[in-house]
């Protein structure tokens, strides 16, 4: 925000929807209890791969209260709704229940609507099905896994390998290599609040009630399944709850239930089971990484060679873009880039909290710290020694970067000066192995096409209704802080309304956007309402007296948004539903979000149990938009960092495919107890070239570089390198005793 624009007067920094979350005011989709509701479950096959032969219905519609069975035997007249990564709006491009085909573990087989809950369990549990299998491959070592490039496969531009320079050639000269492999495993979000929607038909207009962070996605998207117009479409979630990736397109349970409701003409509830939802659902789908890395003998990285292969399904393509990243974490002048597909028979693996750039800094950073070690360098004085102000991908500046400010900031709040290099030499009171680790992140800063709608009362209500969906980063705070700011009002009288198509576009909010978006919509808006006020250009305003002035009940400003170098054509695909993202390139610069982590782990000598006992962590956001919500952002991904460190694997069956630990009892995440002093700081610095309010991204780069400080601290400790994802307890007593 230019200084013109912006007071002195203070302004409440809480979350603004703090109490009613706390107090269960704040009502999510699964919450609703229309009259007349019925409840839906999913039977799901126990199959690899095959086709269903024989499916048997009759006990599940015998249960008493059992409204209905639908399965691929009713013929429903659905469409794909396409691959939201392919040009569709859906999680994946295979839509259940239309065909015998079974393509992975897990798979719904029939949608049973029933007048309880327990009925609609009872009834899924006794649809009997008998198959004809197929061999399938389940993990990246599996045979029959099918390879292919990432160019070969779609030819787009931004998903190009990267080549600059001449990395194979650099890094064969360089007298110091570091040449390694690092596995990261498939890992599922969880949230708390499950998947789950609530459907009914009002006339001819479909109500869904879905916790998403894309309604508009979802209302497209089942027009095109059901063959209607989309303006007889309403999609309401003002809260998503936990969405970190998982719920960012049209889930393929709806179109079902919106059949299901027509057919019974009442409203139907299904909520996804923590077990289905393992198979139901995208994930982090599995990686593998080679880094070769190769320094002169100053220490300076002269070559970087990244080759990645995940997995993905068989019936869709899951981009790759984890060379986004690692290409601009250092000035390196020769990197290459390959990114390859591993097909297999899983549902569409897609998006979870720093999808990519979470396991290639994994990756890259553990390999920057072995040729720290290898060159002799302290691992922080060798990153500081290879930073960069340039792109070495574009060659253009970036509009900002301070990821030297974080290193060295972060640096002095650890007490790094007191770290010794070799390891296996510091110690704890108790004997237990001390390590320190650091590592950075970097996260690309993105925008898409936004809208919003500032109305303001003479009883000086702020009333925004805006693109964006609120699922637990405050989006609803950064905008009421804002306006608060901007118009000098208290922050209690401003409401947001988002996640709403029945207001605005509402775009899909991911990938850090969210905020970047919906206040340059707002900050835009803010601009013509002041016109239509007669107000000053900054400053307070009275926005009471001002409405009334104008002889008025109230005052309406409306903008519509676009990301830098983008047209009114991509503005019109935003309002059809699909992603239409800018960044992190732009004319004349690049933007990303930075932070730098520093970690200490405590290596019980007899066990090998790891410890985290305190995590510093400071970031470069640009401007900080809501301090509250801003520092529980990067605690929480220092958390999901922890927890992909030293906990979390979805654990693959190789016998029938599927995952085996499909529960939070055997899917361990971490606890209050796992988790030690988390010390958060920002830099502050708003960055104006990038955006008119000086934000970026936060949400994601938070968690980047967490495992990798992890995994350095652990080797610091012990003097063993580990490069697969977990850590366990086993691979530490390995270690202690090769």
């Amino acid at each position: 925000m230019s200084p013109e624009h912006r007071h002195t007067q203070p302004v409440d920094t809480r979350r603004v929807d703090a109490r009613e979350k706390v107090t269960g005011a704040a009502l999510y989709a699964t919450d609703l209890h229309p009259d007349q509701l019925a409840h839906a479950t999913l039977a799901t096959a126990t199959i690899g791969r095959g086709r269903i032969a024989d499916l048997d219905v009759s006990a599940a519609a015998a249960v008493p209260g059992v409204l209905l069975v639908l399965s691929h035997l009713d013929h429903l007249d659905l469409q794909s709704p396409g691959f939201v990564m392919g040009g569709g709006y859906g999680v994946q491009s295979l839509q259940p229940l239309l065909d015998d085909r079974i393509a992975y573990r897990g798979q719904a087989i029939a949608l049973v609507v029933a007048e309880t809950l327990t009925a609609a369990t009872e009834a899924a549990n006794l649809v009997r099905a008998r198959y004809e299998t197929e061999p399938f491959a389940a993990t990246l070592d599996s045979p029959g896994v099918e390879r292919i490039a990432q160019p070969t496969a779609i030819p787009l531009p931004f998903l190009a390998d990267i080549d600059v320079g001449d990395a194979e050639s650099a890094y064969a000269a360089a007298p110091l290599h570091v040449d390694a492999t690092y596995d990261q495993p498939a890992q599922h979000q969880n949230p708390m609040e499950l998947i789950g929607a609530t459907v009914w038909w009002r006339g001819d207009t479909l109500i869904v009630h879905e916790g998403t962070q894309s309604a508009g996605a979802i209302r497209h998207g089942l027009a095109q399944q059901l063959a209607i117009d989309a303006a007889n479409i309403e999609v309401i979630s003002p809260y998503t709850g936990g969405g970190f990736g998982q719920k960012n397109s049209l889930q393929i349970h709806i179109a079902p239930l919106a059949l299901a409701a027509r057919r019974i003409g009442r409203p139907v509830k299904l909520v996804v089971s923590r077990t289905q939802l393992f198979h139901h659902t995208s994930f982090r789908p599995a990686s593998r990484h080679r880094i070769r890395l190769g320094a002169d003998e100053h220490g300076r990285m002269v070559a970087a060679i990244h080759e990645v292969e995940h997995q993905t399904s068989r019936h869709d393509l899951f981009p790759l873009m984890y060379n986004e990243i690692t290409a601009r974490l250092y000035g390196i002048r020769d990197f290459r880039g390959r990114q390859t597909f591993a097909r297999m028979d899983t549902q569409t693996p897609g998006f979870m909290r720093a999808p990519f750039e979470h396991p290639a800094a994994f990756a890259f950073e553990s390999a920057v710290d072995e040729l720290a070690y290898a060159a002799n360098r302290d691992p922080l004085e060798f990153r500081l020694a290879n930073d960069t102000t340039v792109d070495p991908v574009s060659g253009e500046p970036f509009s900002s970067r301070h990821l030297a400010q974080c290193l060295r900031r972060g640096a002095k709040t650890f007490g790094w000066s007191a770290r010794r290099q070799r390891p296996a030499s510091m110690r704890a009171e108790d004997g237990s192995l001390v390590g320190w680790g650091v590592a950075v992140g970097a996260y690309p800063a993105s925008i898409v096409p936004a809208t919003s709608h500032v109305v303001a009362g003479a009883d000086g209500r702020v009333r925004v209704e805006v693109d964006g969906h609120e699922m637990g980063q405050g989006i609803r705070s950064t905008i009421a802080l804002l306006v608060a700011e901007d118009l000098g009002i208290d922050v209690r009288h401003v409401d947001i309304v988002v996640g709403d198509t029945r207001v605005a576009t509402q775009h899909l909010t991911a990938g850090s956007w969210g905020t970047a978006s919906a206040l340059g919509a707002v900050h835009a808006a803010l601009r013509e309402l002041r016109k239509q006020l007669g107000a000053d250009v900054g400053g307070p305003v009275d926005v009471s007296a001002a409405v009334r002035a104008a002889s008025r009940d109230t005052v309406e400003a409306r903008a519509a948004t676009l990301g830098p170098g983008q047209t009114e054509q991509d503005g019109e695909r935003a309002r059809q539903g699909h992603p239409v993202i800018a960044g992190p390139e732009f004319p004349g610069y690049s933007t990303f979000s930075w932070i730098a982590h520093f970690v200490e782990v405590r290596v019980e000598p007899t066990t090998c149990r790891i410890r985290v006992p305190r995590v510093v962590s400071v970031a470069d956001c640009g401007r900080v938009a809501s301090p509250v919500t801003a520092a529980s952002q990067v605690r929480g991904g220092i958390v999901w960092g922890i927890g992909a460190s030293l906990r979390e694997a979805g654990e693959v069956d190789p016998r029938y495919g599927g995952f085996l630990n499909a529960s939070l009892e055997e899917y361990p995440v971490p606890v209050n107890a796992d988790i030690g002093t988390l010390d958060v700081d920002f830099i502050g610095e708003p960055d104006l070239r990038f955006h008119p309010v000086g934000v970026k991204g936060l949400g994601e780069v938070s968690m980047v570089g967490v495992a990798a400080a992890v995994a350095n601290a652990v080797y610091h400790a012990t003097g063993v390198r580990h490069r697969r994802l977990p850590i366990r307890i086993e691979d530490v007593l390995a270690g202690a005793t090769a």
